[in-house]
């Protein structure tokens, strides 16, 4: 049993001495001790076990209360066949054969080892509690996506905001959506320069040269869910396909054209069939863009050479490209003049027609009324035409001989200047 302990003694059989064989101290008083258990008469204290008297006098053999009136013995070895009296076992030992002895718990030991554990068991109970409902709520940054799946199904892709999912049963997977940079054909060494990775740059063109052909590519995830899952290393596809795409191009081309004028053609027809490949495959990336850094002959040799007619080359192409804007800025112009000498000049004929048409049924009208009355119709064209030059016309009178003119008013108002010199008549 629980909080006792067992072991085994010699079995003891008890004597039937009838209140001879005691403790080894007697208890004194005036009454008798009984035998064989039995209490006496008489007033007294208790007996060697300790327990109180039920009335006046010494214990009986079996340390049983007796009536009499004494003190209390001695606490000694019990007798033979008969328990322990003395406070520290604090119980009769019962007669047996050849088991256990088994002794008393103690008092409130397991009342508050239950207590304890109930209070260690409700604390982790709460460090537990605490730990789930904390886990349960996620933040999802404004350049993140969070990919929410229980028991590995997709369940919802989150953006930027907090969320809650299920303890224990929802699993969270957070995803970077910004745009990322790799570098093909070369990489960065841990003092910052650059180096040439043979197996990524170097190309061989239409024309069966050799090339050293460096590009920067940048890209971000698209799809989360298919980031995740329909690839194990996306990135790495990525940098494939994109290697894929470069050499499919670069054999197109002649190293001259590499090296000069074909870059801009080069990096725009990578990008499309890059674009093509992972819209196939499906691995939630999405190129943003991929450029030429860099393109040359692989050996050092030749370098200044191909710089050199790269140079020459692209001045080449700078002269033109300023001819043909200096021709694209020219000939509208001289267009544009032409188009408005050419209204100006319509318009002028429109009006000569128009001032001749007027004058022509002008002087219809005028025949039709000289065919009636000739002499009156002379008259006022007389008239008319004096109207007309008159007012402009400066008249002067003479003799012919004298230096002095006289001037007439002028017909329009204006006063005539007499002048000291002889103007000619005519």
């Amino acid at each position: 049993m629980d909080g006792e302990v067992n072991f085994t003694m010699e079995d003891k059989k008890p004597e039937d001495s009838g209140g001879n064989d005691r403790g080894s101290n007697a208890a004194n008083g005036s009454g008798t001790p009984g035998t064989s258990g039995n209490p006496s008469g008489g007033s007294g204290s208790p007996g060697t076990n300790g327990s109180p008297a039920g009335g006046s006098g010494n214990p009986g053999t079996d340390g049983g209360p007796s009536n009499g009136s004494g003190n209390p013995g001695n606490t000694g070895w019990p007798p033979k066949g008969q328990g322990w009296t003395g406070g520290f076992f604090n119980q009769q030992k019962k007669p047996h054969n050849n088991g256990p002895i088994k002794f008393p718990k103690k008092p409130g030991s397991t009342k508050n080892l239950k207590k304890n554990a109930g209070i260690a068991a409700a604390a982790v109970l709460l460090v537990i509690a605490c730990a789930v409902v904390s886990g349960s709520f996620y933040r999802v940054d404004e350049q993140e996506a969070a990919v929410v799946t229980m028991f590995g199904k997709h369940v919802r892709t989150d953006t930027a905001g907090l969320y809650f999912k299920i303890p224990l049963l929802q699993k969270v997977e957070k995803v970077d959506t910004t745009i990322h940079g790799t570098g093909i054909g070369y990489a960065v060494n841990n003092d910052g320069q650059n180096f040439t990775v043979d197996t990524e740059g170097i190309m061989i063109t239409s024309d069966f040269n050799l090339i050293d052909i460096d590009f920067y590519m940048e890209y971000r995830v698209s799809d989360p869910v298919a980031y995740l899952y329909n690839s194990a290393e996306p990135e790495m596809i990525l940098k494939n396909m994109a290697l894929a795409a470069i050499r499919s191009t670069v054999i197109d081309f002649t190293v001259d054209d590499a090296i000069t004028v074909g870059k801009s053609q080069i990096q725009t027809q990578v990008k499309q069939k890059l674009q093509e490949a992972l819209t196939d495959d499906n691995i939630g990336l999405q190129i943003v863009n991929i450029t030429v850094q860099d393109a040359e002959p692989p050996t050092s040799d030749i370098v200044g050479a191909f710089k050199a007619v790269e140079t020459a080359k692209q001045g080449k192409d700078t002269a033109v490209n300023n001819a043909k804007q200096y021709q694209n800025e020219q000939i509208p112009a001289a267009e544009a003049s032409a188009d408005k000498i050419i209204q100006n000049a319509e318009g002028k004929k429109q009006a000569r027609i128009a001032e001749a048409e007027g004058q022509v049924a002008r002087f219809n009208a005028m025949y039709e009324q000289y065919s009636l009355n000739p002499l009156i119709t002379k008259q006022r064209m007389f008239y008319e035409a004096m109207e007309e030059v008159l007012p402009n016309a400066r008249i002067i009178i003479s003799d012919g001989s004298t230096q002095t003119m006289y001037p007439i008013e002028s017909f329009s108002g204006t006063p005539a200047v007499q002048s000291g010199k002889e103007d000619d008549p005519s």
